[in-house]
């Protein structure tokens, strides 16, 4: 199963970081190209669904983009300390975890995401190839994830 382990370091504490995190609609201002509509009455904790809609935008139809519908569901809730969510969609499945540390002022956060590759021994062979653009992404949001949570209100 492949894997990727992404730190980044952000200049608030925990507590702030978790809000943040968990502010599920707000994904979007950190997650490139992604919208995420929470789709149960709750949207906090265990049994929470998410569907994310990653891609380009479609001008003509608000909230539609021509890309990848990532539904997930909350399976564990430690706030603020650790969140994981399983990714329950057709492309995109498997575990995503983030993990939240306190540490010199701020907050270490740890997004671990494992996949089940999609399309069998296809998919399997394709990720290393996928690998380096998945990882500068979520780098990417990671960096923009450091910034947003810094100023987040809570």
């Amino acid at each position: 199963m492949p894997e990727l382990v992404l730190p980044v370091h952000v200049e608030a504490p925990p507590e702030r970081v978790w809000a943040a995190l968990t502010d599920w609609r707000g994904q979007g201002r950190w997650m490139p190209a992604t919208d995420v509509e929470v789709v149960t009455a709750a949207e906090q904790g265990v049994g929470v669904r998410l569907a994310a809609r990653t891609g380009v935008p479609l001008p003509w139809r608000r909230g539609r983009h021509l890309g990848v519908l990532d539904t997930m569901v909350v399976t564990e809730w430690d706030p603020p300390r650790r969140v994981v969510v399983q990714h329950t969609g057709r492309i995109v499945r498997g575990p995503g975890i983030f993990e939240l540390t306190p540490a010199g002022g701020g907050t270490d956060l740890v997004l671990t995401e494992r996949w089940y590759p999609p399309f069998g021994l296809l998919g399997r062979a394709g990720w290393p190839l996928a690998r380096p653009f998945v990882v500068v992404g979520f780098r990417v949001a990671l960096r923009r994830f450091a910034r947003f949570a810094r100023t987040y209100p809570g």
